[in-house]
């Protein structure tokens, strides 16, 4: 096999974990947990609260480095040394709060932090290119099929559906190839759900993954190609989820046993 222009095998994981272990003092959150995800894949966190989800994010994450364990990114070692450094690989985290500034229009919030600026006729001074960031939002939102009736709109004017897409238009305009999603239908209807699939399945088919953590079963068998139950820090099970529906996935859960 020939490696691509990142030196990447084709076919090879995006993301690979190896024996990742991860502790709080005496408390030991992620017990040698060894995962891979591969480009276009949507791969689910699920287990009981407790069980180490949210632990094993914030270590592909930045958040925190794991006590033991190595990463693969691209087929090249991944340690960030936070956030930042992870995004910049293009590992992007859009957490159940979203993050966004309801106050401020959907433009505003694609580019805060990367603020596109143009030089003025006065002076030569550097001062910000709203037109440009009002059309790279439209073409943002656009990518993802989702029709914002105007980029000047508030985020707080906005349906859940529509945050949503709106955090996810801001990672991918960090380039993201990775996105790690947290309860992204939490606490939203039926018809935004909807509208949360769809924008996850238009992931998907660009080749962008999404490591997907949810309690909601209906969305784990909706969404994910396999899931992965954690169970007192360790991985207890990992399957594909054809074949599921939820009340067996939900059974899998509850009996599988860290190993």
């Amino acid at each position: 096999m020939t490696a691509n222009g990142n030196g990447q095998q084709p076919g090879a994981p995006l993301l690979e974990l190896e024996r990742i272990s991860l502790s709080y003092g005496p408390v030991r959150a992620l017990r040698e947990v060894s995962l891979a995800l591969r480009a276009g894949e949507v791969l689910a966190l699920v287990g009981d609260n407790g069980a180490g989800k949210s632990s094993l994010v914030k270590v592909v994450a930045g958040v925190h480095p794991p006590n033991a364990g190595a990463m693969r990114w691209q087929g090249r070692p991944y340690a960030p040394n936070g956030p930042r450094d992870a995004l910049e690989a293009g590992i992007a985290t859009i957490y159940q709060h979203l993050a966004l500034a309801p106050r401020l229009p959907v433009w505003n919030n694609l580019f805060l932090g990367a603020e596109r600026v143009k030089r003025s006729w006065l002076f030569g001074l550097p001062v910000l290119d709203v037109p440009r960031m009002r059309e790279e939002a439209r073409a943002a939102l656009r990518r993802l099929a989702i029709a914002l009736p105007d980029v000047d709109r508030p985020v707080a004017a906005l349906s859940g559906g529509q945050r949503q897409a709106v955090a996810i238009a801001r990672a991918l305009l960090w380039n993201a190839k990775l996105l790690i999603m947290d309860e992204p239908t939490a606490a939203l209807g039926v018809r935004e759900t909807a509208e949360v699939h769809a924008l996850v399945r238009g992931l998907e088919a660009e080749g962008v993954a999404v490591l997907l953590v949810s309690h909601d079963m209906q969305d784990v068998v909706a969404l994910a190609d396999r899931v992965a139950v954690l169970k007192r820090g360790r991985l207890a099970a990992l399957v594909e989820t054809r074949g599921f529906d939820a009340d067996r996935l939900a059974h899998l859960v509850m009996t599988a046993e860290a190993a």
